[in-house]
């Protein structure tokens, strides 16, 4: 039996906005399993370095979202921003026919009430459509699987493009790259490399030059370039990452996490409290400052333009709003947009920041005419 067009708008209506918030309560279990993925991290060897990725994989994916992280390039790092395109993703992704059978356990008595003979098709159901990817850097987890070697940024920038080359070779479906930082250079690099496999470029507080202006910047440079220094100081890490737990978390707290997430201290935690992970992240910090300090390739930019978007923040010494500026005169047709909630460059250690990039992020695949996204 079908409803009348005015409660089945209605129903429409009240479940688009609902699910997202209390699908795995109000869901009935058989249905909430075919709905609810999980995030998974699993080790996978990309050019027999061993390489952590988070994951959540669709049945029938249009589309691979692949996150490139920063620095640190610590996948866990993430884990509230995947879980977030997830929820995001999912919920809106456009499906054909009807899917409010879950309000029967909301509200037993509209069953009763309406006699709905209910009959379930797989479209019925608000799916993911897309596989969605976080790959971790080499040597920024806590197992020292490489035995303290140290990887600069071109080694980095290869090992995604061996991921994508070996992983992802065989897909049919676009890729979507989600850059964070130095990740969105990596970003950059790998969409130069695959162009026939990347469909667009998304890159959020972007490092994409070295500001002469940072004092930031200036000191991490020195630190890195030094030898001695990057010893010592990943010494005394090491030392924090010896202590028993809730020192280790306190000291991580106060230091670098007062306003971070669970998620997020429990992920410095793990790996960053490491010596041969902070000796990783410094001499890839000094290859940064070596490279970044050209101009960046403006022509491939704009050939690219209209597959390519950049968030930038108020208050960001990585990706100034003087860069901002700079990409808006060298590159005109390309996607700005400014953060100006008061999220911090590091926006994946909150769950506001989180959450509020990966709206930014959804509302730009939504908007793009090869999007299956709607």
């Amino acid at each position: 039996m079908q409803l009348p067009s005015s409660v089945n708008c209605s129903l429409q209506s009240f479940h688009t906005g609902l699910l997202g918030r209390c699908y795995r309560s109000t869901c009935p279990s058989r249905f909430r399993m075919a709905l609810a993925n999980h995030v998974n991290l699993r080790l996978s060897n990309v050019s027999s370095y061993a390489t952590e990725l988070l994951e959540i994989r669709a049945e029938d994916p249009k589309l691979h979202v692949l996150v490139i992280p920063g620095n640190p390039g610590i996948v866990s790092f993430y884990t509230d921003f995947v879980e977030s395109l997830y929820e995001l993703l999912r919920g809106t992704a456009s499906i054909t026919g009807k899917s409010w059978f879950y309000l029967f356990d909301l509200f037993p008595l509209i069953y009763l009430y309406l006699n709905v003979k209910l009959s379930l098709h797989a479209d019925c159901l608000n799916i993911l459509l897309c596989d969605i990817t976080a790959i971790g850097h080499i040597s920024h987890t806590r197992k020292n699987w490489e035995r303290g070697r140290l990887f600069s940024l071109q080694e980095q920038i290869d090992h995604k493009l061996d991921f994508i080359k070996h992983e992802l070779e065989n897909i049919q479906v676009p890729i979507l790259l989600v850059g964070h930082s130095i990740g969105s250079y990596i970003s950059i690099e790998i969409f130069r490399r695959f162009p026939e496999k990347v469909m667009y470029c998304v890159g959020l507080y972007p490092f994409l030059v070295l500001n002469q202006n940072s004092h930031w910047q200036s000191m991490i440079g020195k630190i890195a370039s030094s030898r001695i220094v990057s010893v010592a100081l990943s010494s005394i890490v090491a030392v924090f990452g010896l202590l028993p737990r809730w020192s280790s978390k306190f000291i991580v707290t106060k230091c670098i996490g007062k306003s971070w997430c669970s998620t997020a201290i429990e992920a410095a935690c793990d790996h960053m409290l490491q010596y041969h992970v902070m000796r990783n992240v410094l001499y890839m910090a000094m290859t940064e400052f070596e490279k970044l300090s050209e101009k960046p390739d403006w022509a491939f930019m704009r050939e690219k333009q209209n597959n390519l978007a950049f968030l930038f923040g108020i208050d960001d010494h990585w990706g100034p709003l003087s860069m901002f500026e700079e990409i808006s005169k060298q590159v005109p047709e390309v996607g700005l947009s400014i953060e100006r909630e008061g999220h911090t460059h590091a926006f994946c250690c909150t769950e506001a920041g989180s959450l509020w990039v990966s709206q930014y992020v959804v509302s730009l695949i939504k908007n793009q005419k090869w999007s299956p996204i709607k």
